[in-house]
């Protein structure tokens, strides 16, 4: 898994580019999945997004998902799980210092962010990880927020 984690930060620039291919649709299919009803829908949405993130990004499904923000690196792959950048035992050839053998993830976010067109996201500060939310689609989460933050834009 950590090879493929390597190559998703490589090419991160094309998986943005496929995440805001996708995000149009996920927002335009959230009435939808609102009528069908969240919970019915949560279930195969949380194992899709399993299958497609676990695979590409080594997704540990915490429910809130900042790949588009972190050079599609996740920072829950730190063994620490911090989420807003390197703690202070990055070694200077930066590895991990809990994992040796592992590039630290917020190194490897900083390259992946590089190369992507929101380059400057890494820079936004992530909320701390609501544990409630894991296990949880974060797609379907990310969509209800999207549509109603366009909802309310179109009401004002």
């Amino acid at each position: 898994m950590y090879i493929i984690r390597q190559w998703s930060v490589t090419h991160s620039r094309k998986l943005e580019a496929v995440y805001y291919f996708f995000e149009p649709l996920f927002i335009w299919l959230f009435p939808l999945w609102r009528l069908i009803g969240r919970e019915r829908v949560e279930k195969p949405m949380r194992l899709l997004e399993k299958a497609a993130k676990n695979l590409i990004f080594d997704c540990q499904m915490c429910g809130q998902c900042v790949l588009s923000s972190t050079g599609m690196s996740c920072p829950m792959n730190c063994p620490k799980s911090i989420r807003n950048g390197p703690c202070g035992g990055v070694r200077l050839n930066g590895y991990c210092e809990v994992k040796p053998e592992m590039r630290c993830v917020w190194v490897e976010a900083w390259r992946g962010s590089q190369k992507m067109k929101r380059s400057e996201a890494i820079q936004q500060v992530q909320l701390p990880v609501n544990f409630s939310y894991r296990g949880s689609s974060s797609w379907l989460r990310v969509a209800e927020k999207e549509y109603t933050r366009q909802k309310s834009e179109d009401a004002a």
